[in-house]
């Protein structure tokens, strides 16, 4: 029997999935600003490490087979520091945290959505985070281009500080002009474009808005898409409906911060590559690293 745990660390968000001969036995998403407080504080903020570290101590629950991966925000601190905190975690917990780039965190999220899939036409993954964004262009399990961006979620909310309130002050189309100067020219069209990189069926359940069933193709992990019409509504509606209501809906509060900037990036990227289709997910990088572990 094969036990292993994989922890992401990501900017904003931090995932903990592990598997039992291949079969997911535990799965959690928990909101550790490590971007945000890194930029107050310059350097890691010691209580989004003790957080880190609960989530450890679960996982050790479980497996001691623990795989830690540091996303965008390990990509960017000094060397010593990372060095220190490995030195505390193997100290605590014989483990440590390997820095992936974020060109290979692209590649295995990507794969995690194309992999198992049968469609021979463009589709488009947009990986987003709280500190980067990638887009992924896929023909028939062939990657046509990529495309890297050193911002994310975190800085557009730190841009529109009011994204985070109840009700915004600043407007969608301020918003995604601000955006669409910083994505530029994308020449490359798709019919699809799949969310990956976060739980983006978070945000539509907790929301309430209906999506409809995949028939494009059959997979269990992209059960759900929109029409791009249908995007282009909820996505407005996002900077005008109450988010205060639609936290209370959630067990996660602090996550829907920069829930509102994700649709406006991901609304301006559905039309700069045609989309006619948006298929939102739960994939990971993990979906692909699972592929390496095994």
């Amino acid at each position: 029997m094969k036990t292993y745990a994989i922890i992401e660390i990501g900017s904003n968000n931090t995932k903990t999935h592990i598997y039992e001969n291949e079969k997911l036995i535990y799965e959690n998403n928990t909101t550790i600003e490590f971007k945000k407080n890194y930029l107050k504080e310059n350097k890691i903020y010691q209580p989004d490490l003790d957080k880190l570290y609960e989530l450890i101590e679960k996982a050790i629950e479980y497996t001691t087979n623990v795989h830690i991966y540091g996303c965008s925000i390990f990509r960017n601190i000094k060397f010593d520091e990372l060095q220190q905190i490995n030195d505390e975690l193997n100290k605590k917990f014989k483990l440590q945290i390997e820095v992936v780039s974020q060109e290979d965190e692209a590649l295995y999220t990507a794969l995690g959505c194309y992999n198992d899939i049968d469609y021979k036409e463009n589709i488009c993954i947009f990986i987003g985070g709280g500190g980067s964004i990638e887009l992924i262009f896929v023909n028939n399990k062939k990657i046509l281009e990529t495309k890297y961006y050193d911002f994310g979620v975190v800085d557009i909310t730190n841009k529109f500080s009011s994204l985070k309130d109840d009700i915004p002050t600043c407007t969608f189309d301020e918003v995604y002009n601000y955006i669409d100067k910083l994505i530029g020219n994308l020449n490359i069209k798709a019919d699809i474009l799949i969310l990956a990189g976060g739980d983006h069926l978070y945000w539509y359940n907790n929301a309430n808005y209906k999506l409809l069933e995949n028939s494009i193709y059959q997979n269990d992990k992209q059960k759900y898409m929109i029409t791009t019409e249908m995007s282009d509504v909820y996505d407005h509606d996002a900077l005008l409906t109450s988010l205060d209501k639609i936290r209370e809906n959630s067990d996660n509060p602090l996550w829907f911060d920069g829930s509102r900037a994700m649709k406006v990036i991901t609304n301006l990227i559905s039309h700069k590559v045609d989309a006619k289709y948006i298929i939102p997910t739960k994939i990971n990088m993990e979906d692909g690293l699972k592929e390496k572990l095994n």
